[in-house]
């Protein structure tokens, strides 16, 4: 730079020096354009993380605002998925639960070691979140609320660290083993003492950062498990390697002669056991990957409308910020981030992932579109109606969540099986060692060492939740929810199925096809007043008359009186009036002379205090699958049944066209209940399929209870699954896989069983040395893991072009 000549530019208050005319034409230019943070920014640090964020403080956790996005609340009851962090095995599933259960306030906890997640419930007014978390913290874990992002990132550092560890007991087993030949090859005399004790010495450092480093998970494991006074399947592979390191270094230090080194088996051993668990935990993590894929469907951000529809400008928001009443833009190919109504645009809507329909729903104005699902044509401009946990998708996480994590009564049986069996194999160790301590003490320590490695009871823990997993993720790829694991075994051995008829077996699309006047009172008016008494109706009789009168004058309804399975009683203009059967409208008016109506159909009668006044006949479409379905459960060897509050000419030719001999007419809420009391009283296991509020209390007594995806929320809630699809045909599909399930589930611990019953011997009598041992139990543990994965069926193929185009132009 010439002397004195000074350059500069001006950033804010302060004037800054520059080495050159050209930089600061440059820095002027980069400050004319409105980009002065730029030198601010480069010489400030970089922000830092937050230690306040949620991870770090779990009374963050208690925020309102936070809670919204995985927190479902029903007033003070409170329900969300914790995921769970550092489980290794089945009895840090049983810590977990202890732990939360113990707190006051606790509603339930339920634990699905295979996800690793646990589905807690709580009353808010007796207890925070942040207690929760705080509580599985004190014993040793870590839990937060699930998110699909996060336990992608805990799962690849999970297996980083298995891997880790199982380099260093490989990399250290192979080092051992060849420090361990030669004396295994060499004759007596050919290695002198001198030499023996350098390869023992050599082998115990090699054999240092395998016990230390790669068993560690083992120890950790078996100290929480005795400390809360439990017997783990760690407990015996800790007693096991311990005992042989810590003999094996013993005998090392008293020198050459003073007894046997076990460090190759050792080393071996857990290398062995790691491998084995690697293995596992991939064919979890895979079984797992299943459930997740549905916490990944809405999207992270969406496109809100600043000023619909005065303006289609967009800003790009998180999915999680939205709220109801907001309008987004979905465009072509995108996921929808919420609930809501379409409110512009028409185009085929792809709802596979989450009903298993292949085949893509045309979507136009007014219809509802489902947070989660795939726009495949169009633009959509979408009002938002439900978010966050209340959306359809989080309703199904839930329901899946609880069925992964409650436990069927075969794998309570197989848990509680384990913590004795483990004490057994104690007890049996030291019976072992006493007994070949007085014939041959030189056998005492490979004899134990063998009993606690080979008859870990590792499989029969593990492979039954792998087996619940997988079963339970492949019914929801299917259309099948399943909110209760309990609905899989009973299925599996499910003797009847009870069809209710409108909305189940039918489509419970009413429509009006007729009405006849019986009494004073002009049609339009029968029908404004049947309407205005229905409109607040569930159930799709009701809606039918509602809509069918929605263009009449209103009507001021009071006193409304629902009496299930008959109909509804209201106060109209001063007047009592009942909307439903023959026998209920009638009974308003003493005295009433009966009416017979002909023909078929769903006949609805309108009555005042002075007698019927008109009826109402109802038209509804069996479903297209009903006669397949049916003939499919024939198949497997299942009665079907058909109940129903409709006529007796109605229910007859509904039940003809579908194909079922067993059917009920005029069925009251209380006379299904009693008709599925006496099949079980016969010994027979029932199955209850049914649609809408009348069919709750049946739904809550049969053996096993399904509701149709379009039911009222209170059957869906009373149900043990849900018919997401509402294809008839995923009933006998899901009872067949049920039963595949349970044979699994059975195979597995019966393999179990048999495989420990069988080395047990082998063990205490000698014949099996700790390295063939370690081989069975991983071998052992790893089979039944890949038996419960062939429950995995192949994923379905993505619509073709073609059906997208039929999707599109078919009417819904």
């Amino acid at each position: 730079m010439p002397q004195g000549t000074r350059y500069g530019v001006r950033t804010g208050a302060d004037r800054r020096a520059v080495c050159c005319a050209g930089c600061e034409a440059a820095a002027s230019a980069i400050i004319g354009q409105g980009f002065g943070d730029y030198y601010r920014l480069r010489e400030q640090a970089a922000d830092r993380p937050s230690s306040a964020e949620p991870g770090e403080d779990p009374a963050l956790y208690d925020d309102p605002g936070v809670q919204r996005r995985f927190v479902s609340r029903d007033g003070d009851r409170c329900e969300a998925t914790l995921l769970l962090e550092g489980i290794r095995c089945a009895a840090c599933a049983w810590l977990n639960e202890r732990a939360i259960l113990r707190l006051p306030g606790v509603l339930g906890v339920e634990v699905n070691f295979a996800a690793h997640r646990a589905n807690v419930s709580w009353d808010s007014s007796r207890i925070r979140l942040s207690e929760i978390l705080a509580a599985v913290r004190r014993v040793g874990y870590r839990a937060s609320p699930y998110d699909p992002a996060r336990v992608d990132a805990l799962d690849r550092g999970e297996r980083r660290e298995a891997l880790w560890r199982l380099f260093v007991a490989g990399f250290g087993m192979m080092q051992v083993m060849m420090y361990a030949v030669p004396a295994y090859i060499a004759g007596e005399g050919e290695i002198s003492a001198d030499l023996s004790q350098l390869l023992r010495w050599a082998s115990l450092v090699l054999t240092l950062p395998v016990v230390g480093y790669s068993a560690a998970p083992f120890f950790a494991g078996a100290w929480r498990d005795l400390g809360s006074r439990r017997l783990g399947m760690d407990v015996p592979v800790s007693l096991g390697i311990g005992v042989a390191f810590g003999a094996s270094v013993a005998a090392t230090l008293a020198g050459a002669g003073a007894g046997e080194v076990y460090f190759d088996s050792v080393a071996m051993f857990v290398f062995l056991l790691l491998l084995g668990r690697y293995l596992g935990l991939l064919a979890r993590q895979r079984a797992a990957r299943t459930l997740q894929h549905l916490g990944r469907l809405v999207p992270e951000f969406a496109h809100r409308l600043r000023d619909f529809p005065r303006s289609m400008e967009t800003e790009r928001v998180p999915a999680v910020a939205l709220k109801a009443g907001d309008t987004v833009l979905v465009k072509p190919g995108e996921t929808f981030p919420a609930d809501g109504t379409v409110e512009e645009g028409e185009g085929a809507v792809s709802e596979a992932l989450l009903s298993g329909e292949a085949k893509p729903a045309a979507k136009s104005p007014g219809d509802a579109v489902i947070g989660g699902t795939a726009n495949l044509s169009t633009a959509f401009v979408v009002k938002v109606v439900k978010v966050g946990q209340d959306t359809v998708l989080s309703s199904i996480l839930r329901l899946v969540e609880r069925a992964a994590a409650e436990k069927p009564r075969a794998l309570e049986l197989a848990d509680r099986t384990a913590s004795w069996f483990v004490l057994l194999v104690l007890v049996l160790a030291a019976i072992a060692g006493i007994f070949w301590a007085a014939t041959d003490s030189s056998r005492v320590l490979p004899v134990v060492v063998a009993v606690l490695v080979a008859t870990c009871p590792c499989a029969l823990s593990l492979a039954a939740p792998v087996a619940l997993t997988v079963a339970v993720s492949e019914l929801a790829r299917r259309g099948l929810v399943v909110a209760r694991s309990q609905a899989i075994e009973v299925l599996a051995r499910a003797s009847d199925v009870v069809f209710d008829k409108t909305g189940t077996l039918t489509r419970g699309e009413f429509r009006l096809v007729g009405v006849t006047v019986r009494g004073r009172v002009s049609r339009e008016h029968c029908l404004a007043i049947a309407a205005a008494i229905e409109a607040a109706s569930e159930h799709p009789i009701g809606k039918a008359i509602a809509a069918a009168g929605a263009g009449t004058p209103g009507l001021r309804v009071a006193e409304i009186r629902n009496a299930p399975g008959a109909g509804v009683e209201a106060r109209v203009g001063g007047r009592r009036y009942r909307v439903g059967t023959l026998a209920f409208a009638r009974d308003l008016a003493a005295g009433s002379a009966g009416v017979a109506a002909g023909g078929e159909g769903t006949v609805v009668w309108l009555g005042d205090e002075s007698g019927l006044l008109a009826s109402f006949r109802l038209g509804d479409e069996l479903r297209p699958e009903a006669g397949e379905a049916v003939a499919a459960l024939h198949a497997l060897g299942v009665k079907v049944h058909l109940l129903s509050g409709d006529g007796e000419q109605a229910t007859r030719s509904a039940a003809h066209r579908a194909g079922v001999d067993i059917v009920q007419a005029q069925a009251a809420p209380g006379d299904k209940l009693s008709y599925v009391l006496e099949l079980q009283r016969q010994g027979r296991a029932v199955a209850m399929v049914g649609d809408g509020i009348n069919d709750a209390p049946v739904l809550a007594q049969a053996d096993v209870s399904l509701a149709m995806g379009g039911g009222t929320r209170l059957a869906q809630i009373q149900a043990d699954a849900v018919i997401l699809s509402e294809d008839l045909r995923e009933l006998p599909r899901a009872i067949e896989y049920s039963r595949r399930t349970l044979r699994v589930m059975r195979q597995n611990i019966a393999w179990a069983f048999g495989y420990n019953l069988v080395v047990l011997p082998l063990a205490c009598s000698g014949m099996l040395t700790p390295w063939a041992a370690a081989i069975g139990m991983s071998a052992s543990s790893l089979g039944v893991v890949l038996n419960a994965l062939r429950l995995q069926g192949r994923r379905r193929q993505r619509p073709a072009r073609s059906e997208i185009a039929e999707g599109a132009m078919s009417p819904v």
